[in-house]
């Protein structure tokens, strides 16, 4: 039976106006403007309304931390994936720093195969950069690894690549896109070792981005764009959190760059003056900054410096949480709230409804080149997410569906509700209800 999402207010490609959609399998049939045609079938169609509510695709989150395998205590596949589909999340692309860490292909197997037996929304995985797994890069099959994940500043086991030599090769033989994570190891030790002498393990949370600083990252950043332009690497670089890095990147349409940038809801979010209530539950890497680097990443989000939102979702326990300073997890989990948080930098006039889906859905779609997802057009995969703006959502414990039971959004109200979330067209999320039908894909690439 096909499916029509009937009379909702259709938010796609730089438009939002009045129409319906209608779902045959898993792919977009057709895309009607305005009313029906007057000689439409209603004939084995099921009808879903969508009167005064949104349509926009599926949020594609181009980095997630879910934990599998062996951080499970933390999540797991199965659990984030689920909480994504509730968030409008409908693919994620998911980190190599897990254990053991996706370094080689053997393990990017086993990671796949675990995703196609448990996960609920559409996956991809990063292969991981390490100073001696060159070989193991050149081998990677492009059209099922959505990029090479490279620690340009503190990370865990072997996955920091410092040797200069290696990081030369990876950004020139790497054919799909280089993403990097970019704070500079020796200034955020010295930091440390200065804040450590004042205060021993209990060094305040409000002194985190003060040792994983605005000179940090913006060093790493810089070298790692200026490493690009040279060796001609598709760049992409995450999270990023300073005012200053926003200079080192250009306004051209998505699809003209070599060298794009990400950011994270809570850099967009929170600042630190948050951390007086929050403490560690806002500890990230890199650190959430001033107010003036949060305007400064809108700002750059609006003008095209910045290409995507994303989440950098990295759950760890409450206890894992409630550390001193030294010992304290860094992470948090965001991929279920992330598109709520947007549509509230909407309502309070910071972004418009048609950028927040070009930075959330249309862009990480091009930049990674996913074939057939992203957009709202005839013969796509119907991955959907019908929206109430004028429902709100309250962030509590009752509602949180991560494994690890917190969010740093608790006790927020959002004022918009993600009703329905459809995936390869099966409505797999209504109204705080999963259907028990996984549809689940992996992400092929056209890299």
């Amino acid at each position: 039976m096909a499916t029509l999402l009937r009379d909702g207010i259709i938010v796609n490609e730089g438009e939002q106006f009045q129409g319906s959609i209608l779902i045959e399998g898993e792919k977009i049939a057709e895309i009607f403007r305005g009313d029906l045609p007057q000689d439409f079938s209603f004939s084995n169609v099921e009808i879903v309304s969508c009167e005064g509510k949104i349509i926009i695709p599926g949020v594609i989150d181009d980095q997630v931390h879910f934990r599998e395998p062996g951080l499970t205590h933390k999540a797991t596949i199965a659990t984030e994936s689920r909480a994504a589909l509730a968030g409008g999340v409908t693919t994620f692309m998911d980190m190599p720093n897990v254990a053991p860490q996706t370094t080689t292909i053997e393990y990017l197997e086993q990671k796949l195969s675990i995703a196609s037996d448990s996960s609920f929304a559409n996956y991809a995985f990063y292969f991981g950069a390490t100073n001696t797994n060159i070989d193991q890069l050149r081998a990677l099959d492009k059209n099922i690894v959505c990029g090479v994940k490279v620690f340009m500043g503190s990370s865990t086991g072997n996955m920091l690549v410092d040797d200069e030599d290696t990081l030369r090769k990876i950004f020139s033989e790497t054919k799909i896109p280089v993403a990097v994570h970019c704070e500079d190891e020796i200034t955020i030790k010295e930091n440390i070792a200065k804040f450590s002498a004042m205060y021993g393990d209990n060094i305040p949370f409000s002194c985190h981005p003060k040792i994983r600083s605005n000179e940090a990252c913006f060093k790493s950043t810089q070298k790692a764009v200026e490493l690009a332009k040279q060796c001609e690497t598709h760049l992409h670089v995450l999270h990023l959190s300073t005012a200053e890095e926003m200079n080192l990147f250009s306004q051209e349409d998505v699809k003209n760059k070599r060298i794009t940038a990400e950011v994270c809801v809570h850099h967009l979010w929170f600042t630190d003056n948050d951390y007086a209530e929050k403490g560690a539950f806002i500890k990230c890497n890199p650190a959430i900054k001033s107010q003036k680097d949060r305007d400064a990443l809108r700002q750059a989000l609006m003008e095209g410096r910045i290409d995507v939102v994303a989440t950098d979702h990295a759950p760890h326990t409450i206890d894992e949480k409630n550390r001193p300073y030294t010992k304290s997890a860094s992470g948090m989990p965001l991929v279920q709230h992330s598109l709520l948080v947007m549509l509230e930098l909407y309502k309070q006039g910071v972004i418009s409804l048609p950028l927040v889906v070009q930075k959330m859905c249309h862009n990480p779609a091009i930049l990674f080149s996913i074939k057939d997802r992203g957009f709202i057009r005839k013969n796509y995969f119907a991955d959907l997410v019908v929206i109430d703006l004028q429902k709100d959502t309250l962030v509590n414990k009752d509602n949180i569906l991560y494994k690890c039971g917190w969010s740093p959004l608790e006790g927020t109200c959002l004022s918009a509700k993600v009703e329905k979330t459809f995936l390869n067209g099966t409505c797999v999320y209504s109204e705080g209800n999963f259907s028990d039908i996984r549809k689940a894909h992996q992400i092929t690439f056209s890299h």
